[in-house]
């Protein structure tokens, strides 16, 4: 979500760095990290991401034999509002209500809206952009699959960039999990501002973690996963996540004393996933032919910072590669001068209409952030227990359907708290997503 609050952070980032943007320590790192992870302001705008497995052709979508779109296809299906990394050149025009397309991997088709004043707004823009989004796809017979993760086909690669060559080659010293997150995964996100001040901050930060794993239950909707090994899991797409790599997806909140210190610095020791390189010295890929993003093992950013990868990567870093290194970085909730929630499971049809509305609520005033910070407070922590066991936890289930029913006492429009309502009786009935869409329960 694109904001432009005014920056009221901890340092002014324009002192932290030298009009070449070099950066001149890890003090002015850490200083220019809080002041573009968390940027300040009045709380008044929301936007999501929706993100959907694609299929191409006559077989049905959810056939094991039903094939990936040709890059081509895509390409050609979204015209003008095709992302560069399919039509070099293209201008990347968003639709009608202010959606960006992007694809992903493993051919997975994103929408990211604008950011909206109200939750209503967004989601009436994104429905329309959704809806077109299938019909251009539609005319070169691709398909949008409305399920979190692809329980009949298995991980394939489509992009070839040096980024996802990269981040493949990383995440399969680590086991199978990371080429299934890339291809196989789909997820609902939604971003909200960070807050007016530090306190406020800290406050909305610390509840959107606390509530994770009972978010993570009650809107779980992925027990199959084809490739995945052995276990039954409520939501087989965050086991991808929790399993991936902890140093850059778990980052160790409850240690922090506040988010945005806790975070730049994290940020800083988390190992690099790509180095960007480019010209006639860069190595290159021997299978492919194309730039070899592969980061020196283990190496931090801290690291290449310091000086120690002199000799590996001939360069310091500039603001660009830590900007870059940012969106390397997978936590639960993402800053990124607003905070992006990422937890969530794709949902059925357009139920994704309903995270979209709980999060507006919940974070609707500080009381309500504080209500649901000790509702979600049994449970704060247990994201693996969520994952696997979803809403037939009791435990979860009851502080899952708390938080919704919480939700719906909040919400800003009665359609939005019919919704929320409907939803906290099927998480208090134990019924997942997938089982009982709310729209066929309010």
């Amino acid at each position: 979500m694109a904001v432009t609050l005014e920056h009221h952070g901890p340092a002014d980032p324009a002192d932290s760095v030298d009009p070449g943007g070099a950066l001149s320590s890890r003090a002015a790192a850490e200083a220019f990290l809080g002041g573009v992870c968390f940027k300040l302001g009045p709380p008044q705008r929301i936007g999501a991401e929706l993100e959907w497995l694609t299929a191409q052709g006559e077989c049905p979508p959810t056939h094991p034999l039903a094939a990936r779109p040709r890059l081509s296809a895509l390409a050609t299906a979204l015209g003008p509002h095709a992302p560069s990394i399919l039509a070099p050149g293209s201008p990347a025009l968003p639709l009608p209500g202010g959606s960006r397309v992007s694809v992903e991997p493993g051919g997975q088709i994103e929408l990211s809206s604008e950011p909206f004043a109200t939750a209503d707004a967004l989601c009436e823009n994104l429905r329309a952009d959704a809806r077109l989004l299938a019909d251009l796809l539609a005319a070169a017979g691709i398909r949008p699959v409305d399920r979190a993760a692809d329980a009949d086909r298995r991980a394939e690669r489509l992009l070839r960039s040096p980024r996802y060559r990269a981040m493949e080659r990383l995440f399969a010293g680590i086991g199978p999990f990371g080429k299934l997150m890339m291809c196989n995964t789909a997820a609902t996100q939604v971003s909200v501002d960070a807050g007016a001040d530090p306190a406020e901050v800290a406050a909305r930060w610390t509840m959107l973690y606390a509530a994770g794993p009972a978010l993570v239950a009650a809107f779980a909707c992925s027990p199959g996963l084809h490739g995945a090994p052995p276990g039954a899991w409520a939501s087989q797409r965050m086991r991808t996540w929790l399993r991936l790599d902890g140093t850059r997806t778990r980052p160790p909140v409850p240690d922090w004393a506040d988010p945005v210190t806790g975070y730049a610095r994290w940020a800083l020791d988390v190992p690099l996933l790509c180095v960007r390189r480019s010209g006639a010295a860069a190595p290159t890929a021997p299978a492919s032919g194309c730039p070899d993003w592969s980061p020196p093992p283990g190496a931090t950013f801290a690291d290449w910072l310091s000086g120690a990868l002199d000799d590996e990567i001939g360069r310091r870093p500039d603001l660009d590669d830590l900007r870059y290194h940012l969106t390397t970085l997978f936590p639960p909730v993402r800053a990124c001068g607003h905070l992006e929630i990422r937890y969530l499971d794709a949902q059925p049809g357009e139920d994704w209409t309903v995270p979209i509305h709980l999060f507006d609520a919940l974070l609707s005033a500080p009381r309500v952030v504080a209500e649901a910070t000790r509702l979600a407070g049994p449970v704060e922590g247990e994201w693996a227990r969520a994952a696997r066991h979803g809403l037939a936890d009791p435990q979860i289930r009851a502080v899952a359907a708390d938080l919704l029913e919480l939700s719906a006492c909040h919400a800003r429009t009665s359609a939005a708290a019919a919704d929320l309502a409907a939803a906290a009786r099927r998480a208090r009935a134990g019924r997942t997503p997938a089982d009982a869409p709310v729209r066929a329960l309010s």
